[in-house]
């Protein structure tokens, strides 16, 4: 009797310990996602304080970038009309007040493309001929390359892609991508570490099928400037890493962003010394409706 009471506790006890330590996993789990909503809610309100926050400093700086460029045109008019050893001190002023203004304006593009990376992505997405869509964009974008001593040529996937997409927020994505390309370029040059040979920017658009993947659509977004090193390239995608003295280091962050709302991914391939290939890959589905 005494080994069944034995073997009986022997039996319960190998039952309770593997539902002990179940249960004790499941607690841990529940816990842990637990933390996990609490910190979420904390970004979510995070997110919406620092949004209301640089909306409230948006306001004001507009305000101080307007009264600068009146106080400018009064110094502007004075000195006209003042003898010319006070007029040229007005003058001095006046110069002073440019870099205030220049100032002003640059925290204003911060804020701007600050907002547009912290807000909420709503996509409002409809069958469009990617193709046609991107001829578009680098007839609107054309006199900037040509400015800018940049050759702007694309090379379109026979088959005329159609893609659901949102098409402002995609050209906006398109549009960081080209203007980033353009300035890399044209900073090489006046740094002398470009050589002779003609700056491009080569936008391509073709499909492809991976083994046992679904179709895809990749858009390349490819430049012959100086190209990045490997450290580089790992960083450009963080927030507020720039490799411009002006840039805002928002531009590239936000254009992923859009992307990866809409399913796809946004890569980047360079090396020094030969360019760099920005790579856009979109979900190809069945559409309907182009547009």
């Amino acid at each position: 009797m005494m080994w069944f009471w034995f073997g009986l506790a022997v039996g319960v006890l190998l039952a309770v310990l593997p539902a002990a330590i179940v249960a004790r996993r499941w607690t841990r789990r529940a816990r842990r996602l637990e933390q996990r909503a609490r910190g979420a809610e904390r970004l979510a309100e995070l997110g919406t304080l620092t949004g209301g926050l640089a909306h409230e400093i948006k306001n004001p700086l507009s305000t101080v970038s307007v009264n600068v460029q009146l106080i400018q045109e009064d110094l502007s008019q004075l000195a006209d009309e003042l003898p010319t050893e006070t007029g040229e001190h007005l003058r001095r002023i006046d110069r002073r007040f440019d870099s205030l203004n220049r100032e002003t304006q640059r925290l204003g593009d911060i804020l701007k493309d600050f907002l547009q990376f912290a807000g909420r992505v709503k996509l409002e997405c409809s069958a469009t001929n990617v193709n046609n869509l991107i001829d578009e964009l680098c007839d609107f974008f054309l006199p900037q390359a040509q400015a800018a001593n940049v050759r702007l040529r694309t090379q379109f996937d026979t088959a005329s892609p159609m893609v659901n997409i949102d098409r402002d927020l995609f050209k906006q994505a398109m549009l960081n991508l080209m203007i980033n390309a353009c300035q890399a370029m044209t900073d090489a040059r006046h740094n002398s570490q470009r050589g002779g040979h003609e700056d491009e920017l080569i936008v391509r658009t073709q499909q492809q099928r991976g083994f046992g993947q679904l179709p895809e659509l990749l858009v390349h977004v490819i430049d012959t400037g100086p190209g990045m090193a490997p450290k580089v390239v790992a960083t450009i995608f963080h927030p507020y890493m720039s490799t411009k003295k002006s840039g805002t280091g928002l531009g590239l962050p936000t254009a992923r962003r859009i992307i990866e709302e809409h399913g796809g991914s946004l890569t980047c391939h360079s090396e020094p010394q030969r360019g760099t290939d920005f790579v856009i890959a979109l979900p190809l589905e069945e559409a309907t409706e182009p547009t």
